[in-house]
């Protein structure tokens, strides 16, 4: 008995030191760092710079040919509706012709047309503002009921906002034709031989804003259409309806806005490591209160990120953890201590997180940035 007792004595430490063998030369486990896959929001933005510009902007120009007295205005200075810019000494009017004259009157008869368009397009902005400010004030009573989500309601705001926008651009266009008409009949005067007792012309400015650019500043002789300076509204500003953050433009906090057109024509630009890309501008309303971005002008170099797509509840991932496997995606799932490779389906990625359409359900655990170690079936160890 005793001898049977012996040999099994023997038979177990022999394997153990066997086992002792193999556990001391099978590998260390990899050591990796692991993400749990979730639900939550996913943003994906498009980052650029870009430079600020003012939108509703208007060249004041010479409506007659004369002597342009010096312009004393130069670039920033603030300006009134019906402030005189420059003065202008008309010459005697030429012979005037049918054709000449045919066609003073056509641009007084397009000015009339286009300042009728426009005044129609203030009533129709207008309209949709008054509409729109309904619209967000419902919103917001909704939601404070508890019937509405937040995000509805601050949607409606900002169509509110970007309405009150259309509505002052909208007027400024208004202004503009009604100015263009004055300097048409202006025109059509002199070259008629109605004007030869104006010894000075007063070129006023047609809205309320700054003086953005001075092309004629010195006294001299100008033609007819010349321009001599260029005004706008500053507050009135696109950063040259996808969510935009505005970023690095000069003040402490972030701007908020919203695209308003994506121009159709691209341009070539030389990116950094010297490839010539094919770019195009997209312009940008702000949704903050001109309060809050005072400060900010024309021509401001600024960081727009602008939301090209977005989820409330999307599965993902970080983006380190998925890579190409062949002709499909994959990602390393940790299961019991092993890696295994799975091949995953993914939606929209922001650089940092990617979404998940299939492969992978919430909760299991991925190998968030996998290295050449690690294989499928390899042993690894969270970090």
């Amino acid at each position: 008995m005793k001898k049977w007792m012996r040999r099994g004595l023997i038979g177990l430490a022999a394997i153990a030191v066997v086992a002792l063998i193999v556990v001391a030369w099978l590998p260390d486990p990899v050591v990796v760092e692991v993400a749990t896959v979730k639900r939550g929001p996913l943003v994906v933005t498009v980052n650029e710079d870009g430079r600020t510009r003012v939108k509703d902007r208007y060249i004041v120009s010479a409506p007659v040919t004369g002597n342009l007295g010096r312009v004393e205005l130069e670039a920033g200075d603030a300006i009134e509706e019906g402030q005189v810019l420059a003065r202008l000494v008309p010459l005697p009017p030429p012979l005037l012709d049918l054709r000449t004259r045919a066609e003073a009157q056509a641009r007084v008869d397009a000015a009339a047309a286009a300042l009728r368009q426009a005044q129609a397009a203030v009533n129709r902005a207008r309209y949709e503002r008054d509409f729109a400010k309904q619209e967000a004030d419902r919103a917001l009573a909704v939601v404070q009921q508890g019937g509405l989500a937040r995000s509805d309601a601050d949607r409606a705001v900002s169509t509110y906002r970007s309405a009150e926008e259309a509505l002052r651009s909208a007027e400024f266009g208004a202004r503009v034709a009604e100015h263009e008409l004055k300097l048409a009949r202006t025109a059509l005067m002199q070259l008629s031989g109605r004007g030869e007792d104006l010894e000075h012309l007063e070129i006023t400015s047609p809205v309320a804003g700054q003086v953005l650019e001075v092309f004629q500043e010195s006294e001299g002789v100008v033609q007819s259409g010349t321009p001599i300076l260029e005004v706008g509204n500053p507050a009135a500003l696109d950063p040259k309806r996808a969510p935009v953050t505005i970023e690095r433009w000069g003040g402490k906090n972030p701007l908020n806005g919203h695209v308003r057109v994506v121009e159709p024509s691209a341009f070539t630009k030389l990116s950094a490591l010297g490839v010539e890309e094919q770019r195009v501008n997209v312009i940008i309303d702000l949704d903050e209160d001109r309060e809050l971005w005072s400060t900010l002008g024309d021509g401001y170099r600024v960081e727009a990120r602008i939301s090209v797509w977005e989820g409330e509840d999307v599965l993902k991932v970080p983006a380190s953890a998925v890579f190409r496997s062949e002709e499909a995606w994959a990602t390393f799932a940790v299961e019991d201590g092993t890696a295994v490779l799975r091949t995953v389906e993914i939606g929209e990625s922001n650089g940092l997180e990617t979404q998940v359409l299939s492969g992978l359900e919430e909760g299991d655990e991925v190998v968030a940035y996998p290295s050449d170690s690690v294989r499928d079936g390899v042993s690894v160890k969270a970090r």
